[in-house]
């Protein structure tokens, strides 16, 4: 693996921090102070959605085969979920691009969409290490997430007094992925039969 595409992944990571952590935050709480119901609701979905990229990251932590393929659906299903509400996408169309809260929002859904797109183009150039992370050509998808090891190692020692071992976040990351799954599937089946593409955010009146 070149350098180029060494330093792509890395900063792929960083971003994701920053799009999928620190903006989002923002925007939840900026929608709560302006009261604007879509882009609440819109952050509220995201939220459920973008915890499966969390949960690969525990199974990169964990060195899971798997991980990085988990990574990749994670991220083609935020960018579905922040596209796909018709009532919420006709409600920001409203808004003008002197209202800021929407702009944001706005900016923030193509920066995402771009993030996993070059997450997908970044993996295509590494195609074993979607099926085999352990390989040594694949140890720099490993790196960026030990920053996160180190957080949750520290808060599992603080919390449990206990260490926080790869295997530990192997199991962890398996058991969320099931639990997620099988929350994922009763959505499908439930609730999006019942509403298609609507958020449901207007139920309570307009933002």
């Amino acid at each position: 693996m070149n350098v180029f595409n060494q330093l792509s992944i890395w900063l792929s990571f960083q971003l994701s921090i920053i799009f999928l952590v620190g903006i989002p935050v923002t925007l939840f709480f900026w929608s709560i102070k302006k009261r604007n119901k879509a882009v609440k609701k819109l952050i509220s979905i995201y939220w459920k959605i973008s915890l499966l990229f969390f949960i690969s990251l525990l199974l990169l932590i964990g060195k899971y085969n798997y991980a990085l393929l988990i990574t990749n659906i994670s991220t083609l299903l935020i960018t579905i979920s922040i596209w796909f509400w018709n009532d919420i996408n006709d409600e920001l169309k409203e808004y003008d691009f002197s209202y800021s809260l929407t702009t944001t929002t706005k900016i923030w859904r193509w920066s995402l969409t771009f993030i996993s797109l070059n997450f997908f183009i970044q993996s295509v150039q590494n195609l074993s290490c979607l099926s085999f992370i352990n390989s040594a050509a694949c140890e720099i998808w490993i790196q960026p997430s030990s920053n996160f090891y180190i957080i949750i190692k520290g808060l599992f020692n603080f919390f449990f007094g206990a260490n926080f071992t790869q295997p530990i976040a192997k199991f962890l990351g398996l058991f969320s992925l099931l639990i997620y799954t099988l929350g994922l599937i009763q959505w499908s089946i439930i609730k999006l039969p019942k509403n298609g593409r609507n958020s449901c955010f207007s139920d309570n009146g307009r933002s």
